[in-house]
């Protein structure tokens, strides 16, 4: 059974695949009406979720399938005590595909060595969110046209971060591409992943500084410092307004610079940045949808369910 628990259980080719798959989706959405009728999504969200969730079940939606699940994990029998494991032996009575997020690191992953279905990892704590980076990819290549030979700014919550961890492993597997990596000390990425960029020889710069390295970028990945992933109120406090994107920083950005951010976010892109046409974060919201319908078909299809 195929499962999708980190962005990179899909190769360079399945994922180049994907992304046209998407794209195809998105240009005839009229084509992929239909094709999942009778199958049905679990969405089991343990965590609060506004895109991911709305997005897996819009996609659903759109290709004929229905929708099942929750919203919280109050909503579930985990508030009972109930195990990830039991709960997806259960479902997968149920449903043809599950997406799963959850507050823990490597429920994901459990639930997939349980599952008789195909398992989607919606976000697992601070580790991985394989669907948020398969549609950043998508918006990169669908503005840039290509997928190397770039300066990819990270700013922001880069330690507990899971989409800009999730992002930097899937990009490391294109050539040529350079990473400037700002956050305050407390923040910066985790050990794990600044050892995997070293060992795939990637150019990598860690600052301090946003102002200092926006006019190298082509893409600027923002991130929102997550109350939710800290332990003490004052250091959240201390850190949540480090870094805030706003015009005055942009004058010095390249004008064909790509804006994004997962969402939600807080205070770190100013309102005013909205209008610019380098900010896209909308616009990558929006190819959530489609990115998602396109795995949605690929692992039933592979499955033999659809």
């Amino acid at each position: 059974m195929r499962h999708v628990i980190e962005p990179t259980d899909l190769s360079p080719p399945e994922l180049n695949d994907l992304i046209k798959a998407a794209e195809e989706v998105r240009r005839r959405p009229e084509d992929y009406a239909g094709r999942c009728h009778g199958k049905i999504l679990a969405a089991l969200f343990y965590e609060p979720s506004t895109r991911t969730r709305l997005s897996f079940e819009s996609a659903m939606l759109a290709l004929g399938g229905g929708v099942i699940g929750f919203s919280s994990g109050d909503a579930s029998s985990a508030s009972k005590g109930e195990s990830v494991a039991d709960t997806i032996r259960t479902v997968s009575c149920y449903a043809d595909i599950c997406a799963i997020r959850h507050p823990k690191e490597g429920a994901a992953l459990v639930a997939s060595q349980f599952s008789t279905i195909p398992v989607i990892n919606a976000g697992d704590g601070g580790h991985e969110h394989p669907t948020q980076t398969y549609t950043d990819l998508l918006t990169i290549h669908s503005i840039k046209h290509r997928m190397t030979d770039m300066t990819v700014g990270f700013c922001g919550d880069l330690k507990f971060g899971r989409t800009v961890h999730s992002l930097l492993k899937a990009l490391t597997l294109y050539p040529r591409n350079r990473y400037l990596l700002v956050s305050p000390e407390e923040l910066r990425i985790p050990d794990y992943i600044r050892g995997l960029l070293k060992e795939r020889d990637c150019l990598f710069e860690e600052v301090t500084d946003l102002e200092s390295a926006i006019e190298r970028m082509d893409v600027l990945y923002m991130t929102r410092v997550q109350r939710e992933r800290f332990f003490n109120e004052e250091d959240y406090v201390r850190l949540k307004d480090s870094y805030i994107l706003d015009k005055r920083k942009l004058s010095a950005a390249k004008p064909d610079l790509t804006i994004l951010h997962p969402l939600p976010r807080v205070n770190e892109i100013a309102p005013e940045v909205d209008s610019d046409p380098r900010a896209q974060y909308f616009q990558q919201a929006r190819y959530g949808k489609f990115i998602r319908m396109a795995l949605i078909l690929k692992l039933l299809e592979e499955a033999g369910a659809c």
